[in-house]
């Protein structure tokens, strides 16, 4: 059973293989993913982050304190490369956000007994069981280059991966050390056991280059690939390629 919807702007999909009715724990994944759009958008006035921004003394919500919380780590660890506030004091969340909102809506499937699921957050991706047959699901890696073309294509179950770059929204992911743009890398992709950590990390090491892959691996990531500015490909831990990184 396949289920889509947008949320966040972004084309969201869960892909359940279980032999039973799933609709009901898709339809609870989808509601935790718009009410953590509800309270972290940046368009949205009425959010919780929105409010924060504008100045507004509003007590800080449980949700609100533990994403708040993930980025500072991931800061700290980072040795600021990774950021949570700009340099006018609002906050940015959107390296922690998405994330964490799909790990916790994956939860809501495993919580179901579901087994066998796909749950795709704009590429950031939750894998568990199998598609089918023992199989291992795929997740493509866009090309950095090229839309139409994939960077790899990992082979997985049970885990997560995400992907930071400047293909999309251009520089919008800025080293915190300095406030400049990150530039060393042009995609970096992280597989963790979670989203969440996949997601910041991957973030994370897009802010500091290079030096983020081994960096990342100590954090917690099972495998990092990248693609620095020459169009090299990086890679250290663990990657399972169902097809091997395309050449820079």
């Amino acid at each position: 059973m396949r289920f889509r919807e947008t949320v966040m702007g972004i084309p969201m999909s869960i892909d359940i293989r279980d032999d039973r009715d799933a609709a009901p724990a898709a339809e609870r994944a989808f509601a935790v993913l718009r009410a953590a759009d509800r309270r972290f958008s940046p368009y949205l006035p009425s959010s919780e982050l929105s409010r924060a921004n504008a100045g507004e003394h509003v007590a800080q919500s449980d949700d609100f304190r533990e994403v708040v919380a993930v980025g500072e780590a991931a800061a700290h660890a980072s040795g600021g490369a990774f950021r949570i506030r700009r340099p006018d004091g609002t906050w940015d969340l959107d390296g922690v956000v998405k994330g964490w909102a799909a790990a916790r809506a994956a939860r809501e499937l495993a919580a179901d007994d579901l087994r066998d699921y796909c749950l795709n957050a704009g590429g950031d991706v939750v894998v568990a069981g199998s598609p089918g047959d023992g199989a291992l699901w795929n997740v493509g890696i866009r090309s950095p280059h090229d839309p139409a073309a994939m960077l790899a294509v990992l082979a997985l179950t049970d885990g997560a991966v995400a992907t930071s770059g400047a293909y999309e929204r251009g520089s919008h992911i800025v080293d915190g050390r300095d406030d400049s743009p990150a530039g060393g890398l042009l995609s970096a992709t992280v597989i963790a056991d979670d989203l969440t950590t996949a997601d910041v990390l991957a973030t994370a090491v897009f802010a500091l280059g290079a030096d983020g892959l081994h960096w990342a691996i100590e954090q917690g990531a099972r495998g990092v690939l990248a693609m620095d500015a020459a169009g090299r490909i990086l890679g250290v831990g663990e990657l399972p390629f169902a097809r091997p990184a395309a050449a820079g």
